[in-house]
């Protein structure tokens, strides 16, 4: 059979394996789809006045077959027995099928050797062969990185700065013990405002999506502003959250809140089915040191730990701490609308800095909150400007919410 040269091919596939990540298997796929093209290009070339006749689909019944020990290739065509060629590509006429394999008939297919000369090959189609591989390449790492991180979506990873890209950091994350770096996007949005992004510094991210299709940079899109973190820490901290004695219910989380001047903050309820268990106690820890370890990685973001319950007038009051409520009231059910009372005292508190509290309260229980103050040697309650909160836009703040059972955790970005 006739043989294509192509000196060092073993080592070239070893040298791309290692330079490109890829198993050796998937450069000898590329390549192979390279050099078909670059066959493609060749056949073209030699038939400019035709070239009409090669339709997307011609040349589908040829493939590239490599050769590793003797270091080259060949092109194969599998065409079909007929009578009467009318395609030579395609067909092969039964009576010369008959001369080699006497048992040959019409309807059969064979495969032939269709390999050109070394010399007929020609230098347009080996840069075309180039150029096709180098985009193979790319195609089979995209592949690869989609099938090898799509389980782990929603999942946090370990990571390192590797470069900046105008506003995004470019960070090195791996699958697993052992497994190669892949390169991810952290976005500016997705940053930690107390964040320190210098080369080589680590850090834990969530793994938001991974791109699909063939779109140009990483394939990965990581956070450190997810709501999803926050309870990966907690639940890495808290071994009562390991053991299911104690369940995150909801999260709500304003990593970069919408003004400036505001830190960090979150809210977190969580539950527990065990009556002799303190769930928000556990949470926090001996001294605040469980809580302390979630503070530290997210660089000093204010964290308030309050206990979900299935009545809402309770979770409302519990979600609005450190202010200490008077009562709630459940103004419309269907339309999840409550008024709180507040002493004049804690309104401010309540409400908190640019109204993050009472937002973030809002985003936790999914309760729309319209906060009144009760002033003293007064009965009734008078309202007090911008006090309330209705649905928050999704950009503010990023949620894991309960819906129907406290057992049931959605994330919202």
């Amino acid at each position: 059979m006739a043989l294509v040269n192509l000196p060092g091919l073993s080592k070239m596939i070893d040298d791309i394996s290692e330079e490109h990540n890829l198993p050796e298997s998937a450069v000898k796929a590329a390549l192979q789809e390279a050099l078909l093209k670059g066959y493609e290009r060749y056949r073209r070339a030699q038939s400019l006045e035709q070239s009409d006749q090669f339709g997307d689909d011609y040349f589908d019944n040829f493939e590239v077959q490599l050769d590793v020990e003797e270091e080259g290739f060949r092109v194969l065509a599998t065409k079909e027995i007929v009578e009467q060629v009318t395609n030579k590509d395609h067909q092969i006429a039964l009576q010369e099928v008959k001369e080699v394999a006497s048992e040959a008939e019409l309807g059969d297919s064979v495969v032939l050797d269709v390999t050109p000369q070394q010399k007929e090959f020609g230098r347009m189609a080996a840069i075309q062969t180039k150029q096709v591989l180098l985009q193979k390449l790319r195609d089979q790492q995209r592949r690869m990185i989609q099938e090898e991180f799509r389980d782990l979506e929603e999942t946090v990873l370990q990571s390192r700065v590797i470069r900046f890209e105008r506003q995004s950091v470019i960070m090195g994350v791996s699958s697993g013990y052992g497994r190669p770096e892949v390169e991810a996007e952290l976005p500016r949005k997705e940053q930690l405002p107390n964040d320190n992004y210098r080369t080589n510094t680590g850090f834990r991210v969530f793994l938001k999506r991974v791109r699909e299709g063939t779109s140009r940079g990483p394939q990965l899109i990581v956070s450190r502003a997810s709501a999803g973190l926050v309870a990966y820490l907690f639940e890495n901290e808290v071994p009562e959250i390991q053991d299911e004695i104690v369940r995150i219910v909801a999260v709500a989380r304003e990593a970069n809140p919408p003004s400036r001047h505001l830190g960090s903050r979150t809210k977190i309820a969580v539950d527990t089915l065990d009556r002799d268990v303190d769930p928000v106690g556990a949470c926090i820890g001996a001294r605040g040191s469980r809580i302390q370890a979630v503070v530290n990685e997210l660089r000093g973001e204010k964290i308030d730990v309050v206990r979900w319950s299935p009545d809402p007038e309770i979770y409302i009051q519990n979600a609005l701490s450190p202010a200490e409520i008077e009562r709630v009231v459940l103004m419309d059910t269907e339309q999840r609308h409550a008024q709180v009372f507040v002493p004049q005292n804690q309104l401010s508190l309540a409400i908190g800095k640019d109204g993050q509290n009472v937002r973030l309260c809002a985003h936790l229980t999914g309760w729309k909150i319209d906060i009144k103050e009760v002033k003293k040697d007064e009965e009734t309650a008078e309202p007090t400007e911008g006090e309330t909160v209705e649905e928050v836009p999704p950009d503010v703040g990023d949620t894991i919410e309960a819906q129907s059972s406290p057992l049931e955790v959605k994330i919202d970005d």
